[in-house]
C-alpha cells in the first residue's frame, strides 16, 4: 500500500508498504518497480546516499524484503526537463479541482521516452492544467497515475494534485480500479469467457515485448478476465476486464490463448488490415485499421476527496468502429 500525506509530500518523501507479493525482493527492484521514471543506477545511488529508509533504518540496494516493512523514500528531482506544453486537443470526459480523464486518442504516447519526446499526453495536459497537475511522478510525468500503450486508445485518468495522485495510485496497486477493455482478436475463441493465470516478465530475446515466463524470478503474477461479444468468421469481439496490470498484459495474455489483439504489430504479427481482407477482394487497398484494436473502454475508481464512486467510459473510436460494421457485413458467424 502506497501511504501519502501532504506534509510528506512537501518534503519530496514517500512512504510504501512491502506487500505479500513483493516479499523477498531487493530493495532496489522494489524501488525501480515504483519509480520506473528513476533508472535502478540512479536509485542505488539514493539508497547508498542515505535517502532510503527501511522501518526507519538505512539499507543497502541489496537488501530483500519482507511484507508489510515500511520504506520511505526522499527523490531528488530527475535531471530530465519536464515536457514543453503543447496545444494538442483533448477529449476531457470529466474534470474537476483533483483529477480529470481523458479519452486518450491511438498513436499518443503517454509520457516523454526515447524517440518520443514531443505530442505526448504530458505534454498535452501541460498546456490544458498548468501548473495544477501533481508531481509525484517526477518532472517526466506531470500528473501521470498510470499508463496506456501508444497504439491503446480510452480512459485514461490524471491527478491534479499529490495528495489525489497517491490515493488513486493506492488504488490501482490494490486492485480497487475497475478496468474494462474492447478488443477485436484474430481468431476463434475456444471458451465464451474464461480467466486467463500466466506470469509475465520481459521477452528473452526482445527488449520492447513481453512474454509468459513462468519459471523467471523477475515475471510476477497477471490475471485477465474475459468474455466474448460478439463471433465473426476468423474473428472475435471481446470484453476484457485485467484483474492485474502488468506492461502489455491483456495483449501477451490473448496472444498466449491464441487469440491475439488485430494489428498488434508485436503480438500478432501484422500491423495493419485492409478493407479487401475482410470483403475477399484483394483489389480493395483501403486500410482501415493500421493498430492494435484495443481500447480503455470503462474505468471506475473512488473520488481522491469525496470517496463517491467514479465511472468513466469512452465510446468506441471510428477505426474500431468501422472493423466492426465490415466483419458484420462480409464475416458473420455461420453456425
Amino acid at each position: 500500500m502506497l501511504a501519502v500525506n501532504s506534509g510528506d509530500l512537501s518534503s519530496g518523501s514517500v512512504e510504501l508498504t512491502v506487500g505479500l507479493d513483493q516479499s523477498g525482493w531487493r530493495l532496489d527492484v522494489f524501488l525501480s518497480h515504483h519509480f520506473p521514471n528513476y533508472s535502478r543506477v540512479h536509485l542505488r545511488r539514493i539508497i547508498t546516499a542515505g535517502g532510503v529508509q527501511v522501518d526507519d533504518r538505512g539499507g543497502k540496494p541489496s537488501y530483500r524484503l519482507h511484507p508489510g516493512q515500511r520504506v520511505r523514500v526522499t527523490l531528488p528531482e530527475l535531471p530530465r526537463e519536464a515536457p514543453k506544453p503543447e496545444p494538442i486537443p483533448l477529449d476531457i470526459l470529466y474534470e474537476d479541482d483533483w483529477l480529470a480523464a481523458i479519452n486518450k486518442p491511438p498513436g499518443m504516447v503517454v509520457h516523454p521516452a526515447r524517440g518520443h519526446w514531443s505530442g505526448t499526453l504530458a505534454s498535452a495536459i501541460q498546456y490544458h492544467f498548468g501548473g495544477q497537475l501533481s508531481t509525484l511522478g517526477g518532472p517526466c510525468r506531470p500528473g501521470i497515475v498510470h499508463r496506456l500503450d501508444r497504439d491503446t486508445s480510452g480512459v485514461i485518468v490524471v491527478a491534479k494534485n499529490d495528495v489525489a495522485h497517491g490515493i488513486l495510485a493506492t488504488q490501482f496497486q490494490e486492485r480497487r480500479v475497475e478496468k474494462e477493455y474492447f478488443a477485436i482478436v484474430s481468431g476463434d475463441p475456444q471458451l465464451d469467457r474464461d480467466r486467463i493465470e500466466q506470469p509475465i516478465g520481459a521477452h528473452p530475446h526482445e527488449r520492447e515485448k513481453m512474454a509468459i515466463r513462468r519459471d523467471h524470478p523477475r515475471s510476477r503474477w497477471a490475471e485477465t478476465f474475459y468474455e466474448v461479444v460478439e463471433r465473426f468468421e476468423g474473428f472475435a469481439a471481446m470484453r476484457i476486464l485485467p484483474k492485474t496490470g502488468r506492461t502489455h498484459q491483456i495483449r501477451v495474455h490473448l496472444g498466449h490463448i491464441g487469440c491475439p489483439v488485430l494489428c498488434d504489430r508485436h503480438y500478432g504479427g501484422r500491423a495493419r488490415l485492409t478493407r479487401g481482407e475482410l470483403r475477399r477482394d484483394p483489389a480493395d487497398q483501403e486500410v482501415i485499421l493500421d493498430r492494435q484494436a484495443l481500447h480503455a473502454l470503462r474505468l471506475r475508481l473512488d473520488h481522491p476527496a469525496t470517496g463517491k464512486r467514479l465511472d468513466f467510459e469512452a465510446p468506441l473510436p471510428g477505426d474500431i468502429q468501422a472493423v466492426l460494421q465490415e466483419l458484420k457485413r462480409w464475416r458473420p458467424r455461420r453456425c
